[in-house]
């Protein structure tokens, strides 16, 4: 009786992943195996017929000067998206998490972000780009603050990212506040009876205890950094002059554009083994540094 009842049990667990891996397989893995196979052919994107040509179209793209230029914008974004988000988002979990008073009101409020889209709210602040900011600016009399920040190419790029980091900030802050319950106060008393500093129970404790949050959060935000289009896309459009073309938009106009489905494919594959390999160094820096600790 109890061997059926473990069979039946392997069943109903075996039935509950059968959907989900199907559907992995099906929108995930067969992609990303067409997409690698397209990438060595001449395929348009419209055309039943293509003919594969190696390498090729990694020859052609790592001689193409935007390609570069895109991954380097990418490069960049994806550091202050990262420097944002955990900065911010690791202020905001020790300042919530030490409220006293109406704790999870404060908190529903500043997760608000996370809930709407990318592109509606890049459509928001590209309003508050255009007609608040440059009102503020010449109120304070900040010329480079006087016209929209989306116009040139100096300010474009951090404007972007301080949209993203302010939606994308809310989700870190969530981890980093589950990290902080998880500290036990013990520790806080028996540094304070010592005379520890405020700086160094965050740096003896606090971080310590938050390594393995923090891991995560870098981790997803490189990835989404790397992966960024709705924000910039929305905000400007790849511009002005590609100082905010970041590779995703690059894969967008090679595919949809320009009709080069292959060549945008080639690209998406680069794409994804950079992201590997920050996401394997960054895992097995933080790994040793956890142990170390």
């Amino acid at each position: 009786m109890r061997r059926q009842l473990k069979i039946k049990g392997t069943g109903v667990y075996f039935a509950f992943t059968v959907i989900p891996v199907l559907l992995y397989t099906f929108f995930y893995m067969i992609s990303v195996i067409n997409g690698i196979k397209y990438s060595f052919t001449d395929w348009d994107g419209i055309s039943m017929e293509y003919q594969y040509v190696g390498f090729k179209n990694y020859l052609l793209l790592f001689k193409n000067p935007y390609f570069w230029n895109a991954l380097k914008t990418t490069l960049f974004y994806s550091c202050m998206l990262v420097a944002g988000v955990i900065l911010t988002s690791l202020f905001l979990a020790i300042s919530l998490n030490s409220l006293k008073w109406f704790k999870t009101f404060v908190k529903s409020i500043y997760f608000i972000p996370a809930m709407i889209g990318g592109v509606t709210i890049a459509l928001i602040w590209d309003q508050l780009f255009y007609r608040v900011v440059p009102l503020i600016g010449r109120f304070l009399g900040i010329e480079w603050l006087s016209q929209s920040l989306l116009m040139t190419g100096k300010t474009a790029l951090p404007a972007v990212v301080f949209v993203q980091s302010w939606q994308a900030a809310a989700m870190p802050t969530v981890i980093f506040i589950a990290g902080l319950q998880q500290i036990p106060e013990e520790q806080y008393e028996s540094a304070r009876i010592d005379g520890a500093t405020a700086f160094a129970r965050f740096r003896y404790i606090t971080m310590p205890y938050l390594l393995p949050t923090v891991t995560v959060n870098l981790v997803l935000t490189i990835k989404q950094g790397f992966t960024s289009f709705d924000f910039p896309y929305a905000l400007t459009g790849g511009g002005p002059v590609r100082a905010t073309e970041v590779i995703g938009i690059l894969i967008y106009n090679d595919a949809f554009k320009n009709m080069r489905f292959s060549v945008a494919n080639a690209e998406a594959c680069v794409l994804f083994v950079v992201v590997a390999a920050f996401s394997l160094t960054q895992l097995k820096l933080t790994g040793k540094g956890g142990a170390a600790e």
